[in-house]
């Protein structure tokens, strides 16, 4: 659950809402609201700050953010494919895609009555504890009124290694957009990678890492506009308890807007968080 400000005041937003049968460990079947299961970060870490290393999620992931679906209304299967050592495992959802705000979900229903449909297939192989590697792809029908509707094909892949030392994480996603109504198509590209390793002395408590940013959206892009992210971000993160930790982040983002190539925002920032879990 998130409370969001507004000019007027606030929102109580239920982020996860679920009903859940497990009949085993190869079936399980929820009904709700949850995180689209595209990539890793997306339903690895959720909302939690503590959980994450670093202090944001990285901008293609963004809670609010236009390029990844990061909530889905509807039903969703998971479960373990028997695979032996290779640890496989699946979820595939059927439900809401995106409403006419492209970066919420549709709570209330799909707008163009086109529902949308997400796979994962991912492997955690058990010789190799921690490392987890797959892929995602998600479809959906995108109505943005007067006609202007677009076939959403949203391709992804990713490699996590989270033993802390060290942890590498890994992700690219292409979001195909068609226009229904000129053909016209146009790719965009995202990708992050983070590494980080927690240091041997002082029991493990600190952790430095590095993760790198890049997305670009072409000038043919209609529904997210056309703007290129390049950021280095370099952190350190203590853990004060089990429960508690301090971070600390230098952050240089440019941000380009690529129809104008005037336009040059680059940004550098300290940026310092304190996270906790119970």
């Amino acid at each position: 659950m998130t409370f969001n400000a507004h000019p007027t005041g606030y929102t109580v937003e239920v982020e996860r809402s679920i009903v859940r049968y497990d009949y085993n460990d190869f079936f399980k079947l929820s009904f709700g609201r949850y995180h689209t299961p595209i990539g890793y970060w997306n339903t690895a870490f959720h909302h939690g700050a503590w959980l994450q290393t670093t202090i944001d999620r990285p901008e293609m992931v963004k809670v609010g953010g236009e390029f990844t679906p990061i909530h889905f209304v509807g039903f969703l299967a998971e479960g373990n494919i028997p695979s032996g050592g290779a640890g496989l495992a699946y979820s595939l959802g059927v439900g809401n895609g995106r409403g006419d705000i492209i970066t919420r979900p549709g709570d209330a229903g799909d707008n163009n009555n086109n529902r949308a449909w997400v796979a994962n297939i991912f492997s955690r192989p058990a010789r190799l504890y921690g490392l987890q590697f797959g892929a995602s792809v998600y479809r959906d029908k995108i109505s943005m009124g007067g006609g202007n509707d677009f076939r959403e094909w949203i391709a992804s892949a990713h490699v996590a290694w989270t033993r802390g030392d060290p942890e590498l994480l890994a992700e690219f996603e292409n979001v195909n957009h068609k226009s229904i109504l000129t053909n016209t198509v146009s790719n965009s590209n995202a990708f992050y990678v983070q590494v980080g390793y927690r240091l041997p002395g002082l029991e493990k408590t600190l952790k430095p890492y590095y993760r790198f940013e890049y997305i670009h959206t072409p000038k043919s892009e209609v529904v997210f506009g056309d703007l290129g992210l390049v950021e280095s971000i370099v952190g350190l993160r203590y853990d004060i308890s089990s429960y508690a930790a301090f971070k600390a982040e230098y952050r240089h983002a440019n941000r380009q807007v690529l129809s104008t190539p005037t336009f040059n925002g680059v940004v550098n920032g300290l940026f310092l968080q304190t996270s906790f879990t119970f």
